[in-house]
């Protein structure tokens, strides 16, 4: 065996050998953690409860960092481009599996450039409609939308978040025609709907819940395939007659693509010990979410599967984002 292939050899085994030792001392400076969103929403609620586990657990400062701007998608191309030496931890949301069907140009690609940790929470949303609608049920909705096309209206966050796809994808299973009314946030949404001036929107849970125990909106069906244990007898979208409905917001865990494995996995076992804990969950549900809580594996089976869905709502609603 010639000299350089003996040695490529010999390297390749010792750094094998190595890794293990490696993530077993993991980590042993400071973790900067980016969080893709401003303070105060949820996705930061959830990266800082994730953020301050670590640092517990690992006895090291794991660093919240907000890097805001673009619906997450500043933050989570830096997170790409930062060295995958397992010392930068990254949030994601729905909003990264949603972006490649609406830009034609975007500075990430979310199957290449992660390697994917665990998804930390999914965050139902409420299908609600004013008082004034006569609609108490989805079937009761979509009959009163067939009958007059193109005269609903329903908001959302703005184009191309999950409250506009979310509708987008309920219009097209169900075959009616609504008008979409982007806001720029939740709240001027949340106060049109209320005023009457919207007839219907989905929303978070966490966000919607206040208002339809006040009665000024009514829930006439939750988002996820489950039910939400705060609202049980609310029926999901999938048991009121549109079988296979399943949107949600969420959020998870991400690092560099070129992270080692080991590494990726220990990050991933202490985030899935967090969540499996009693009084997590009930923390996150008080932040109207369900915890999360799987393997690298399962977290990138998830995320394409998300990438896959949107893509196919974006192409029969024609929605794109300049």
């Amino acid at each position: 065996m010639k000299q350089p292939i003996r040695y490529a050899l010999a390297m390749a085994a010792a750094l094998t050998a190595a890794t293990p030792a490696l993530a077993q001392q993991y980590p042993v400076k400071p973790v900067r953690f980016i969080i893709n969103f401003p303070p105060g929403g949820p996705t930061d609620i959830m990266g800082r409860l994730a953020a301050d586990h670590l640092s517990k657990a690992w006895g090291v400062q794991v660093v919240a960092d907000n890097r805001g701007g673009a619906g997450g998608n500043i933050g989570f191309e830096q997170c790409a481009k930062t060295p995958p030496d397992g010392y930068t931890i990254c949030m994601m949301t729905i909003a990264q599996s949603i972006a490649p069907s609406l830009y034609n140009k975007l500075g990430f690609d979310p199957l290449k450039d992660y390697a994917y940790v665990t998804l930390l929470a999914v965050l139902p949303s409420l299908l609600m409609v004013h008082p004034s609608i006569p609609a108490k049920n989805v079937r009761e909705f979509i009959a009163l939308g067939k009958t007059r096309p193109g005269a609903l209206t329903y908001a959302s966050t703005g184009n191309g978040t999950s409250p506009h796809m979310m509708m987008e994808m309920l219009s097209s299973m169900a075959g009616m025609k609504l008008v979409h009314v982007p806001y720029k946030g939740a709240s001027p949404a949340m106060i049109d709907q209320i005023s009457g001036q919207i007839d219907a929107a989905f929303s978070t849970a966490i966000a919607a819940l206040p208002f339809v125990q006040q009665g000024k909106v009514r829930a006439i069906a939750v988002s996820t395939r489950e039910r939400f244990p705060p609202l049980p007898n609310l029926p999901t979208v999938d048991e009121s007659g549109l079988k296979g409905f399943d949107g949600s917001s969420w959020n998870g865990v991400v690092m560099p693509a070129g992270t080692p494995r080991d590494i990726v996995a220990k990050v991933s076992g202490e985030l899935v010990k967090m969540l499996k804990a009693p009084e997590m969950k009930e923390k996150i549900l008080a932040q109207g979410g369900l915890a999360g809580g799987n393997t690298p594996e399962e977290f990138t089976t998830y995320v394409k599967a998300e990438i896959d869905k949107w893509a196919k709502v974006a192409k029969a609603a024609r929605v794109q984002v300049e």
